[in-house]
């Protein structure tokens, strides 16, 4: 790897995304079923949210002794996407600097950055787990 990576080598493209229309079950489902940690939510093809696993998991966070399917169900019944979600953003350019995605996550508080068009439509994320293995083929 070049000793200054592009922000597209490292990115996820065109990752798998949620609508605040499908139910909260669904962003569960991924989580537990795929190795993510992340999902942004769009309309049509710009972002408006993003949703960790911590966001789930503070959600339900005083279930008592639950199943899966139970979860699944007071996660409908109780919740939509827009509760969970956070709207408050950080977004890059394709054209950005790794560096300015990793002065982004440095502080400890995001954990992914959602990269987008010049038209503000989603191309892609960049997680600290693919800065960790960055890091990792660097040295």
């Amino acid at each position: 790897m070049k000793n200054r990576p592009k922000l597209t080598d490292i990115m996820t493209s065109d990752p798998e995304t949620v609508h605040t229309a499908q139910p909260l079950s669904e962003v569960y489902d991924l989580f537990q079923d795929r190795n993510y940690h992340h999902v942004p939510v769009v309309e049509g093809d710009k972002p408006v949210g993003i949703i960790s696993a911590g966001d789930i998991l503070r959600l339900v966070y005083d279930i008592d002794n639950g199943d899966d399917r139970m979860l699944r169900t007071f996660l409908d019944l109780q919740f939509n996407i827009e509760d969970a979600m956070t709207t408050d953003l950080v977004t890059v350019q394709p054209s950005s600097m790794v560096r300015e995605v990793a002065t982004a996550m440095s502080s400890g508080d995001i954990h992914s950055v959602l990269v987008v068009g010049e038209e503000g439509t989603l191309e892609g994320i960049v997680t600290s787990t693919d800065l960790i293995k960055l890091l990792e083929q660097m040295l």
